[in-house]
């Protein structure tokens, strides 16, 4: 009989970790993050999920496989691959040694904390194997008298007392659970979320769980923001009080009124802080860690563990529950209307939390239906919401209001006319075709300017970076897209911010550069260049891209105007609307003509009167405050991002692909490169799809070509 330190939970890879240290782990971690959410848990009850989670897996079968123990036989081989084992339903054997009415809160804690119990894609949840599986029952307890008295030895380590659980016995907590899960209705288990949360959080950091713990639930301390030194008349919205009892804001103001300050002043306890593009949040989040002086300040995205540096246990942490300060798109919140995997840990990670929700109007028609469901879902959570836009539709901004509840329950702020005078900072010019782009580029390169243009697409800014390198083969210059590898578009995030942005220099003192890119840098990037040349947008996002030319505002620069040129469209729109395309185009100034800041709302709602919904209804899990899932079970995630393009594929470059079969999960992701599946989709079967990591396709690229513009493909829409 083996020691019980021989017992493992986690397999050399993982840590090596015995079942009684990942077991304590997840105590420490259950107690901690029970008392940090808003839901008031029993702690009792808390413990014991945390202590009996996992104890199935002393279990032969399990202990086998990851001490990687090979069959004794070829027959016993074939015997074990055709052998179903879920150690947490094993876990259920033990039921017994607990009260009778506590049975129904531990199986929830313990019963589905890795797969649905029903429907799972492998058809292994308890009740797919109970209607499916005959063997199920005595497979779970194959040799129970001999691994029974690991799980009593683990009981009694923290201080449960274990009597002998006979084999009928065990049965029939087994056969209990799966009749209790059958009774399953529509509903969502907290129990459920608190498990995972603590697990995950456990299963990361392994023996340094605890010290990890200590800042987990921090209010931010936002004495910064709050700072009578920045109140100032250069931003309007420092002058006006953040104090109102309404729980909602929104906020409509300029690009450099102040609306981040104003946004932070309203909240009261920890932040979610949603922003729309993966540039504009690796720059928020950088100035979070700089002004906010607590340490567990998180980024969520893709490609946050690269952005966040080497710091190991800092890159563990990011998708974890907890943070005082989480900067993330509202797409990482989408768990919560879909049911998709672990959408009860982030329910209760967001739970009574201040929302704020950064340029909501810019996302796509779906992105825009998701992120209202979103906003219904966080108000039945008890959540704070905090809006702030330079530029929605009216239309929007009705709906918004209704839904947070109207006058009673928003505080709406909004600049008079003139203080938005004292915000005019770009002269229009607009042009018939891009056969201009290149006199335009002479005028500025000659005044030593930094000039930013943007395209629609992919493959025409990498088409127009290819062409104006041979005109002005002098001129310092980068290219910036979404389809770079991970880890090379996290480097030219900082080369853009460090290397090509005007930083408010005299024309003297610099010297010119073009930086050619698409819509990533259009929202709530702070960079400032000299001039900008952009193809037709529709006009909400064509006044965000002008924020990224003359947008410092200092004394000096108020009253100074810088121009903007704007490419009339033609040819294909996509990914836009003609109609919009040209209502927008039609509502600029032209020949040079101040564009007032006063005038956009009006032209804003004259391009959108109405705004496409699209519906998502079919997809929704929560609707009318209700989870309309079955409890203890998940949505797939892979059949809503397919109906609803709301996310795409991944690619890897062909010089990559033995380095990516190599390497290790974390160093995939800086290989990757994401991309449109509606692009893809028509190229998949020209390209090898491995079937590991994000399961990419290998693109036939030469380095050298990707190296200067990224990922080539031929496509008619992608507008990142």
């Amino acid at each position: 009989m083996k020691s019980l330190s021989q017992i493992l939970a986690k397999s050399i890879q993982y840590g090596n970790v015995s079942l009684l240290d990942h077991t304590a782990h997840v105590d420490s971690a259950i107690t901690r993050i029970a008392n940090g959410f808003q839901h008031k848990f029993d702690i009792s009850f808390a413990r014991k999920g945390a202590i009996l989670h996992d104890l199935g897996k002393a279990h032969p079968n399990f202990q086998n496989r990851i001490q990687n123990i090979n069959a004794s036989s070829l027959a016993n081989k074939r015997e074990q691959e055709k052998y179903c084992h879920r150690h947490e339903l094993s876990s259920l054997a033990f039921l017994p040694v607990f009260k009778k009415e506590e049975w129904n809160v531990l199986i929830d804690m313990v019963v589905a904390h890795h797969k649905s119990i029903v429907n799972d894609s492998r058809n292994r949840g308890i009740l797919d194997l109970d209607d499916n599986d005959r063997n199920w029952l005595d497979n779970h307890l194959k040799d129970w008298d001999e691994w029974f008295y690991y799980g009593k030895q683990i009981l009694e380590h923290f201080e449960i007392t274990c009597p002998t659980i006979s084999y009928d016995d065990a049965k029939k907590a087994l056969e209990y659970s799966a009749s209790y899960c059958e009774t399953k209705s529509s509903g969502w288990s907290r129990w459920r979320g608190l498990l995972k949360a603590s697990d995950h959080f456990a299963s990361a950091f392994n023996e340094k769980t605890f010290g990890q713990l200590n800042y987990l639930f921090e209010v931010p301390d936002l004495a910064f923001y709050k700072d009578e030194k920045r109140i100032s008349d250069l931003f309007p919205l420092s002058k006006i009080s953040a104090e109102d009892k309404r729980l909602h804001t929104l906020v409509v103001a300029p690009t450099g009124a102040g609306k981040t300050d104003f946004l932070l002043k309203r909240t009261t306890g920890r932040i979610f802080y949603t922003l729309p593009f993966q540039a504009s949040i690796n720059a928020m989040w950088q100035r979070f860690k700089t002004t906010i002086p607590n340490k567990d300040i998180r980024l969520l995205h893709a490609t946050s563990k690269i952005v966040v540096g080497k710091n190991v246990e800092e890159q563990i942490i990011q998708p974890l529950v907890g943070s005082c300060v989480k900067v993330l798109t509202p797409h990482q919140l989408a768990a919560i209307i879909f049911g998709t995997s672990g959408y009860e840990t982030v329910m209760l990670d967001v739970e009574g939390c201040d929302i704020i929700l950064d340029e909501i109007h810019t996302y796509s028609d779906y992105s825009r239906a998701m992120v209202i469901e979103i906003v219904k879902a966080l108000l039945s959570l008890n959540c704070k919401i905090h809006i702030g836009t330079a530029t929605m539709p009216s239309v929007l901004y009705h709906e918004l209001f209704e839904i947070l509840g109207g006058s009673d329950n928003v505080y709406e702020v909004k600049l008079p006319d003139n203080t938005l005078n004292g915000f005019d900072r770009h002269l229009v010019y607009k042009h018939e075709d891009d056969g201009e782009i290149i006199p335009i580029l002479q005028e500025a390169f000659n005044n030593k300017e930094k000039v930013l243009l943007v395209y629609n697409t992919v493959n025409k800014a990498q088409d127009a970076f290819e062409n104006l390198g041979e005109e002005f083969p002098e001129i310092p210059k980068m290219i910036i897209h979404s389809r770079f590898r991970r880890k090379d578009r996290v480097e030219r995030e900082f080369s853009l911010k460090n290397d090509f942005d005007g930083n408010g220099e005299p024309s003297s003192g610099k010297r010119p550069c073009l930086v050619i890119a698409t819509q990533v840098v259009e929202v709530s990037l702070d960079i400032s260049f000299d001039r900008m040349i952009t193809m037709c947008a529709p006009l909400d996002s064509l006044i965000q891209r002008f924020g990224r030319v003359n947008r410092r505002r200092t004394r000096q620069t108020i009253g100074k105007f810088k121009p903007v040129h704007v490419i009339a469209p033609s040819g294909s729109a996509l990914p836009y609307t003609s109609e919009i395309l040209k209502s927008s185009f039609d509502q600029l100034p032209s020949k040079g003509e101040l564009l007032r800041e006063r005038d956009i709302q009006n032209k804003i709602d004259a391009v959108f009167p109405t705004i496409d919904s699209k519906e998502i209804d079919v997809h929704l899990k929560y609707k009318n405050g209700k989870m309309l899932l079955k409890e203890l079970t998940d949505n797939r995630k892979s059949v809503i991002l397919e109906a609803l393009e709301i996310e795409g594929a991944t690619c890897i470059l062909e010089d990559d692909r033995e380095k990516y079969i190599l390497a290790s999960w974390e160093e995939r992701i800086q290989l990757e490169i994401p991309i449109s599946w509606k692009v893809l989709s028509r190229y998949k079967s020209q390209f090898e799809q491995l079937q590991i990591g994000s399961n990419p396709f290998v693109v036939p690229q030469p380095l050298e070509i990707y190296e200067r513009l990224g990922l080539k493909l031929m496509e008619h829409e992608n507008f990142l």
